[in-house]
């Protein structure tokens, strides 16, 4: 599970060509004589020979005139202007897809919206045909563009209970509007990583508010949304080193909520697989700030009951940090401890997975400080009537390094796990488990025949005894009278 995670980042982004034959089509449908919106909002005819005015207009008011102006004659393709008009039917075209539309009514606006659709793809076409297409002069009606599109109040979650939180078991609910989100994410992937995208001037537009806003995104419903804000917010972290600290202490913030007030929200799996990458590079020794964030933002998202939603970008995470200072270990098992379900056996299964995989990067120095008070909590595992439960414990001695380490410990960890497993034996009523039980008993045998020995002979004593204490509760008891002789 955990190995799977360590792939580069990558997932979500686009290939730079992807729109480009579409839009290549909708630019060849301009026709020689077109209507550009002027700064007054009506319009001025241009042609081929190229009379579009070269001063790029200002930000449009987005109200139902200047929509009517934009879209009553089609804005020229950039093949049918000259290069110094190019900057200005630009901005133009990020103007006219600033416009947004009701999607949940599809007989409303059908010629405008196919007509910004076609805009939105020429636009991503010209990102992609070269160099020198983002400069300063329209960063500004770049972001107002994206701004209007993708900035926008969710619709509410779907209601579901606790128990119903499995991420494979309902239809995911789509956007409407996704036809137009997709180009515009794709377009700000295009911007973010392009290399006429300075982040010294750029972070003026994409600044923390930017951020915030985007990240209040990654609570939508439809997964292809959060998929490219996974990537975006990725790339934005990579790029704009000053927005570092902040990106990690929003994310913080988002799992604070999360996991104290809601213990709802859709996008934690993609916010903590963005984090699996940060970690990844974080330099070493660890900062201090980063193992506080470990330990009061990472270890609590256990305690959430949906936690199958996100766990193994969270099992990820956590390792990734063990794995670079191995002293985490002893800290990180015990909040697992803490967090450890009661009565919730799904959530105990994945639990038992991920304590596999942190007890294969601890050394032997942390484990000696945690292994009595974790191996009774593994002997109640061993014990525990749901058989995946018992049999995921069990599967955890097939682990060679796990193995080593109670080999080292047997005198005080034998002792415990014994009568787990001679109860297992005698009563549990699943046969994969029985099997399964004979192989460690075997194992310890093995490993220390006398030691084996020794502590099932203490182990039937006590057995004895626990009946024998038993017995004499259940004999009736007797009260003598005292009698007065008169």
């Amino acid at each position: 599970m955990i190995k799977s995670m360590k792939q580069k980042f990558g997932g979500g982004k686009k290939e730079p060509g992807k729109y480009r034959d579409e839009a290549a089509s909708s630019a060849g449908s301009g026709s020689s004589n077109k209507s550009v919106p002027s700064n007054s909002g009506k319009t001025a005819t241009s042609s081929r020979a190229g009379t579009v005015t070269r001063d790029k207009p200002p930000i449009p008011v987005l109200d139902e005139q200047s929509l009517a102006a934009y879209y009553s004659d089609p804005l020229p393709s950039f093949r049918d202007v000259s290069p110094a008009e190019k900057q200005s039917v630009f901005a133009q075209k990020l103007h006219l897809c600033s416009f947004s539309f009701d999607f949940s009514n599809p007989t409303v606006n059908v010629r405008e919206k196919e007509v910004k659709r076609q805009t939105l793809l020429e636009l991503v076409d010209y990102a992609n045909s070269g160099t020198g297409k983002f400069t300063e002069a329209v960063s500004e009606d770049i972001v107002f563009m994206l701004s209007k599109n993708l900035f926008r109040t969710l619709p509410p979650p779907r209601t579901r209970t606790v128990e119903n939180y499995e991420a494979d078991e309902e239809e995911p609910s789509l956007d409407p509007a996704w036809p137009h989100l997709q180009i515009v994410f794709e377009f700000l992937l295009r911007y973010i990583v392009s290399n006429d995208t300075d982040a010294k001037i750029a972070k003026k537009y994409i600044d923390q508010q930017f951020v915030l806003k985007l990240l209040e995104l990654f609570d939508s419903e439809d997964p292809r949304e959060r998929d490219y804000l996974k990537t975006i917010l990725h790339r934005i972290y990579g790029k704009f080193m000053v927005h570092r600290p902040f990106i990690r202490k929003a994310i913080n913030n988002v799992f604070y909520r999360f996991i104290f007030e809601t213990e709802r929200h859709n996008g934690i799996a993609e916010l903590l697989e963005i984090l699996g990458s940060i970690i990844n590079g974080f330099a070493l020794p660890l900062k201090d700030e980063h193992k506080l964030f470990l330990h009061r933002a990472l270890m609590p998202l256990h305690k959430p009951n949906c936690i199958s939603l996100y766990h193994q970008q969270l099992a990820y995470c956590i390792t990734q940090f063990v794995e670079k200072d191995p002293k985490l270990a002893e800290p990180v098992l015990k909040a697992m401890l803490k967090f450890w379900p009661v009565t919730n056996s799904q959530k105990e299964v994945l639990f038992l997975g991920e304590l596999e995989e942190i007890l294969e990067l601890t050394q032997a120095p942390e484990f000696q400080k945690v292994m009595v008070v974790l191996f009774k909590q593994l002997a109640k595992c061993l014990n525990s009537q749901h058989f995946q439960v018992a049999e995921r414990s069990l599967f955890m001695w097939n682990n060679e390094h796990i193995v080593n380490l109670v080999a080292q410990h047997r005198h005080q960890l034998l002792p415990i796990v014994l009568p787990a497993l001679e109860e297992n034996t005698a009563t549990h009523w699943n046969p994969a488990v029985h099997g399964l039980t004979d192989n460690v008993r075997k194992m310890f045998q093995e490993l220390d025949e006398t030691l084996y020995e020794d502590c099932k002979r203490k182990y039937l004593e006590d057995v004895a005894l626990q009946r024998q204490q038993l017995a004499e509760s259940q004999l009736p008891s007797y009260s003598v009278k005292e009698t007065r002789v008169h």
